[in-house]
């Protein structure tokens, strides 16, 4: 019992402190330095803090405190769940994770959760990223009709670089392959610094009202298997997706 308690203390404290390392947080509570390093670890597994970004030994709260919060008061949507499934594929990569989101034709990025490593993706929320050319975009258009994807294809194909898909015919290909496999990648096909893997998050309907999406430099990107990748987003994206239907009228987003 002691132990919840302390866990409990120490998230109360971290919030009014964060970022807060060991050290303050044992003089605020007044516990030995190792019991607050143990509460810290305890605290980090569940998944309720994080380090702070630059500052590995301070700590801070993640988006879980938030999404019990909304629970409690029936105030919860898209993001509120999403947000705690992208921190653990996060922690799992320790690479940059974006949530995106399907404004007609636009695919419009709404979060972002970076990685602790110096060289990072770095896009500003409200960006929109094109449907043929961004892993999140080629995630939802897979996961719509082929009537809306022959729409979208009516309305011309831009370049972005050497290896973005302009051709039609290519681009139907690598839908199907989409299909198959259950996520999109992009290998610096907007932006020749960025390559991403991703996977749609559908409504009850099959609808896609979201992509999540794992984003890694080029340069790193050969050292990273985007099967495994894929994989991870793709149980994300089910995740998010289980979590919307349990929400108060199966409310998405």
């Amino acid at each position: 019992m002691q132990n919840v308690l302390n866990a409990l203390r120490a998230l109360e404290e971290i919030a009014a402190r964060q970022p807060v390392g060991v050290a303050d947080l044992a003089r605020a509570m007044e516990l030995p330095k190792s019991t607050a390093q143990r509460t810290l670890t305890t605290l980090r597994t569940a998944g309720w803090i994080r380090p702070a970004a630059g500052t590995p030994t301070r700590w801070v709260l993640t988006t879980k405190a938030l999404l019990v919060g909304r629970r409690a008061a029936g105030e919860l949507g898209l993001r509120d769940v999403a947000v705690p499934v992208m921190e653990e594929l996060r922690r799992r990569t320790d690479e940059t994770v974006h949530l995106a989101v399907p404004e007609g034709e636009r695919i419009i990025l709404i979060e972002r959760l970076e990685t602790s490593q110096p060289v990072r993706i770095i896009l500003p929320l409200g960006q929109n990223l094109p449907a043929h050319a961004s892993a999140n975009g080629k995630a939802v258009l897979a996961a719509r009709s082929d009537d809306a994807v022959e729409r979208y294809l009516a309305e011309g194909l831009a370049g972005y670089t050497g290896t973005t898909i302009t051709d039609p015919a290519r681009l139907r290909a690598e839908i199907e392959g989409i299909r198959r496999h259950g996520y999109a990648t992009n290998g610096g096909e907007w932006r020749a610094d960025v390559s991403a893997v991703a996977a749609a998050v559908r409504n009850d309907d099959g609808v896609p009202v979201a992509s999540i999406s794992v984003n890694v430099p080029t340069s790193r990107m050969a050292a990273t298997s985007e099967e495994e990748l894929g994989a991870l987003v793709a149980a994300a994206a089910k995740e998010v997706e289980a979590a919307l239907g349990q929400l108060p009228g199966g409310r998405r987003g």
